[in-house]
């Protein structure tokens, strides 16, 4: 038997100074503080357009020597847009924080990676309508994103509610 979850609900992240970190989760995503344990130095944080209880929590720490890059443990979330326009909007927003690292079409989705002030890499991706995953339904390249001829072909096109609702299950 398997553990029947429906999809990753929320992440928790250790994070140097709390304060700092809400203030670019605040900015970057438009994220609300919903819930704040002082006991344990920590905040829960929700999406502006999420029916979840929260979607990140954290859990400041104190400084600490980072974790070297590509070291054994978590190497990215990934938060989904709902338009290729809100991905470029996303580019804008994190290069304007300076958080901006790169971005990646791999196939079925397209998507941009950033790093918070702790060095937590994230990624924001649009993933295209599932009847065009085509050659891409099981294989996930890494190529150049073209976000401007991206942006071009699918402005418009929604594809979060593709998403399989909870009381369909």
């Amino acid at each position: 038997m398997t553990v029947n979850a429906v999809r990753l609900n929320h992440a928790v992240l250790f994070v140097a100074d709390l304060e700092s970190s809400l203030a670019f989760y605040q900015k970057a995503f438009g994220m609300e503080v919903v819930a704040r344990e002082p006991r344990a130095n920590a905040a829960f944080l929700r999406l502006p357009r999420s029916g979840n209880h929260h979607d990140l929590g954290l859990f400041g720490v104190g400084a600490q020597p980072p974790r070297p890059r590509g070291s054994l443990g978590l190497y990215h979330l990934a938060w989904q847009v709902d338009t290729i326009d809100e991905l470029e909007e996303a580019r804008l927003t994190l290069a304007d924080l300076d958080a901006l690292t790169g971005e990646s079409s791999h196939g079925a989705t397209k998507s941009i990676y950033a790093r918070d002030p702790d060095g937590n890499e994230f990624e924001v991706m649009w993933m295209l309508p599932q009847a065009h995953w085509g050659e891409y339904e099981n294989a996930a390249p890494v190529e150049p994103l073209d976000l401007p001829g991206e942006v071009a072909r699918w402005g418009g096109t929604r594809t979060a509610a593709e998403l399989v609702p909870l009381d369909a299950v």
